[in-house]
């Protein structure tokens, strides 16, 4: 492994997810500029609410791909083709699972939801409509995850840019028939998320069949043997664990920003667009750590683990300066774009030095946890991030009082730089594992 692992091969296993989550956004544009041509708020906003309030729940099981990835990078680097299959059923009956218990519960879901998110009765009603539709696609949606991290740990992550590609594609074309064309409303594009999803699950499946010609895939046993499944539990605990932290922190982030007052909440609103710009830049390159690295563990070749580890730093770096640079050059412009309010485009244009500074300081909590996911380390992930949300959340009270907004800020910064901080020093430990064990044996994990 460590011959051929090259720059040129971080490169073929990342561009392609940039690439893919560049539609993310392209999508959502689409949804909302179909409904805006009906003329009215209501639907604009029912869409707006349907999708974040789904999008929430779904979130919740986003862990899957990621534990997905860590395990089977792992049973590949093995030379264990048969566990990653069963790795891959194990995770997608999760899914189903999840899926349906979402079906079941949604009115109580979506009556919670409302409870915390209250719109007015029309946006409400609109909103239910979209929800009672696309709540069905809540399996095929989840099994995406699942599929996605199947093919990343595999290192085919041109199939999961043709996945977005044919969903977001599909769902964009469905849209414009659905809403412009047969006048369905918002519970056109429902319909044509619905299928698009569903059509996305279908098609994730076809692309893993590789792993349907192992029979260990229908293999109960072994799919379902207690210590494995125990195992998975505990990796997959502990990213949710992790990422609850981590929204914790975005959360308190907008809360505290709504205490400065409407004008600077709606600039640190565009101003947190940036930053979901670097998080699909810097994905790419953590992707790429995920499968390199779990299958440098599943391999235990300690050398090809390191390499996997510098090569994604160096570009996941260099790919921070990158946005750095564009943001320092172009970041005036952008927020122009983004608002017409003149208090907002000032406002927002005072703290974008923050912004300039978010990818090269972050760059490391990003690649790290590609790394640590790879390695299936996701206590010490656990752990550390709930060290870096302490020191958060210690900063941001005595800096905001001192600094105001400039002071949160500095404390989100100063969180995301722990993050890196504290995972870079559990590393030694985690190149110490690749001799030792691997996620693809319960025994010795």
């Amino acid at each position: 492994m460590a011959e051929t692992l090259t720059h040129r091969r971080v490169l073929t296993v990342a561009v392609p997810i940039v690439l893919s989550n560049a539609t993310v956004p392209i999508l959502g544009l689409v949804d909302t500029g179909v409904v805006g041509q009906l003329g009215e708020a209501a639907p604009i906003g029912a869409v707006g609410i349907g999708a974040a309030i789904l999008t929430s729940f779904y979130w919740v099981f986003s862990f899957l791909r990621m534990g997905t990835t860590g395990f089977v990078a792992q049973a590949l680097g093995a030379g264990d083709r048969d566990e990653s299959a069963a790795i891959l059923t194990r995770a997608l009956l999760i899914a189903a699972a999840a899926g349906a218990t979402i079906i079941a519960l949604q009115g109580v879901l979506f009556a919670l939801a409302f409870r915390l998110s209250p719109a007015s009765a029309e946006v409400e009603a609109l909103a239910r409509d979209y929800l009672a539709i696309r709540v069905w696609s809540a399996p095929a949606l989840i099994s995406v995850y699942v599929t996605t991290g199947w093919l990343i740990a595999a290192q085919r992550t041109r199939a999961v840019l043709v996945i977005q590609l044919a969903m977001n594609g599909l769902n964009i074309g469905l849209d414009l028939w659905f809403v412009l064309g047969l006048g369905w409303g918002v519970q056109g594009v429902a319909i044509a998320t619905l299928i698009a999803e569903w059509s996305g699950a279908v098609l994730a499946l076809w692309l893993c069949r590789d792993a349907f010609a192992s029979p260990a895939w229908r293999d109960r046993a072994r799919v379902l043997d207690p210590v494995r499944l125990a195992h998975f539990a505990r990796v997959n605990r502990d990213i949710l664990l992790r990422s609850l932290m981590l929204l914790t922190i975005t959360v308190s982030f907008l809360f505290f920003s709504a205490g400065f007052g409407d004008v600077q909440l709606a600039a640190n609103q565009i101003l947190l667009q940036f930053l979901m710009i670097t998080a699909y830049a810097l994905d790419g390159f953590a992707f790429a750590a995920e499968a390199l690295v779990g299958g440098a563990v599943g391999a235990r070749a300690r050398g090809a683990l390191r390499r996997a580890a510098l090569l994604s730093a160096i570009w996941g770096l260099g790919s921070g300066v990158v946005l750095a640079l564009v943001f320092a050059l172009f970041g005036g412009p952008i927020i122009e774009i983004m608002t017409t309010a003149p208090e907002v485009r000032t406002a927002a244009r005072a703290f974008l030095v923050f912004m300039v500074l978010a990818p090269v300081l972050g760059a490391g909590a990003w690649i790290l946890d590609g790394i640590f996911i790879g390695a299936t380390r996701t206590a010490d992930m656990r752990n550390m991030m709930a060290v870096s949300a302490m020191i958060y959340f210690a900063a941001a009270l005595p800096l905001m009082a001192a600094f105001g907004n400039h002071g949160l800020w500095a404390a989100l910064l100063i969180a995301f730089v722990a993050r890196g901080v504290t995972l870079a020093l559990r590393y030694p430990a985690l190149e110490r594992q690749a001799e030792v064990a691997t996620g693809t044996d319960p025994s010795r994990a």
